[in-house]
């Protein structure tokens, strides 16, 4: 406690003991560890402290110091540019993963489609330019120059035509990966074929005349099982192979050895050709069957025939007797209504049974 002695005490903000000052002045109160305020004489009157007791209620803080207030604006507040805050309706951007290669390559099949049955096409072209110059070789000599261009076209057109069909045989295959994963994940299944095992049934020669149609088909059935794409398949599967069947004979024809046998071998390699561009172009429409679009990549119209229910009804007003005055027409009930009363008289039935002439009757069938 403060000394009676000493001149000098220094208060505790916290529980209001003095404490004498004997030397240098502390800092925290020795009982309760509050803040020492700065010495002052005992008897000081409270004019001459540099602190004041302040009384309030226990447990009450002092209010926070308010905050000056900036004068306002004469004028009204202006932006020289279109403000950024305020309320934004943004939608939740889901996390999107990277596309892979053979992912990009699978979103580009369309094109790769429309390509190949472009360069089948020009392969055609080469191919038919090739028949004419050896049906021109029969009666006059060709140019050197001109024979080495056909080759060139030739030669050039069918590599590029190979190497443009086994890339789009590959997204092919990369599709009907996706499809059949989505095919099946509509019903809560998993696709019970791996991948591989797709990529050999597709790609492998002779084999891939029969297991894409059956990779297809499956899709298809454990799909919505639209009969009109499952006719979509078989279309497209018999045009396929239709189409081997053309590879394999323009093939055999490079191993004869006859001129003629070779020019027919061009022949039947410009019309494989063309059943290769068909091909192409048959597989995109059998691609975006699966997607619900048209060739065009429309939506497609879906033409639904149903039985009818109920009579059929006359959308021409069938033409009733005028009256026997020349008055006006008469409303399509009194049709029935002259019916009944020809039949309830019983002198123009008997002069009808006479062969009377009638003439309302007569006008009737005239009209």
């Amino acid at each position: 406690m403060a000394d009676p002695r000493s001149a000098v005490v220094q208060p505790c903000a916290r529980c209001g003991a003095r404490w004498a000052v004997q030397g240098k002045p502390l800092h925290w109160c020795p009982r309760c560890h509050g803040v020492l305020l700065s010495p002052a004489a005992v008897d000081a009157p409270p004019a001459r402290r540099n602190y004041r007791w302040v009384a309030r209620p226990p447990g009450r803080k002092s209010a926070p110091p308010q905050p000056s207030r900036r004068p306002v604006a004469p004028e009204t507040p202006r932006y020289t540019q279109i403000p950024r805050w305020g309320l934004q309706d943004r939608l939740p951007q889901e996390s999107v993963a990277p596309r892979t290669r053979f992912e990009a390559l699978i979103a580009r099949l369309p094109l790769l489609l429309i390509t190949t049955a472009i360069v089948y096409g020009v392969a055609a072209l080469a191919e038919l330019g090739r028949y004419g110059i050896l049906l021109r070789n029969r009666t006059r000599l060709i140019q050197p120059a001109l024979l080495w261009i056909s080759d060139g076209a030739v030669t050039v057109s069918a590599i590029a035509a190979a190497l443009a069909a086994l890339v789009t045989a590959v997204a092919l295959v990369g599709w009907l990966a996706q499809t059949r994963r989505t095919a099946y994940a509509g019903v809560g299944r998993r696709d019970p074929r791996p991948r591989f095992e797709l990529f050999l049934g597709c790609l492998v020669p002779v084999v891939n005349l029969v297991w894409p149609g059956v990779f297809l088909t499956e899709a298809v059935r454990e799909g919505d099982d639209d009969p009109r794409l499952l006719r979509a398949v078989r279309i497209w599967w018999a045009a396929w192979v239709f189409n081997a069947v053309l590879v394999t004979a323009a093939a055999l024809y490079r191993f004869t050895s006859s001129l003629q046998a070779r020019a027919d071998g061009v022949m039947v390699t410009v019309w494989a050709d063309l059943a290769a561009a068909g091909v192409a172009v048959l597989t995109l429409w059998l691609v975006r069957a699966f997607a619900g679009v048209d060739l065009r990549g429309r939506p497609a119209r879906i033409t639904r025939w149903l039985p009818a229910t109920t009579p059929a009804t006359s959308v021409i007003e069938p033409v009733h007797p005028a009256g026997a005055e020349g008055a006006g027409r008469r409303a399509p009930d009194d049709a029935v209504g002259n019916d009944e009363a020809t039949v309830q008289n019983p002198e123009t039935a008997t002069a009808a049974a006479d062969g009377a002439p009638e003439p309302e009757h007569e006008e009737v069938l005239a009209k």
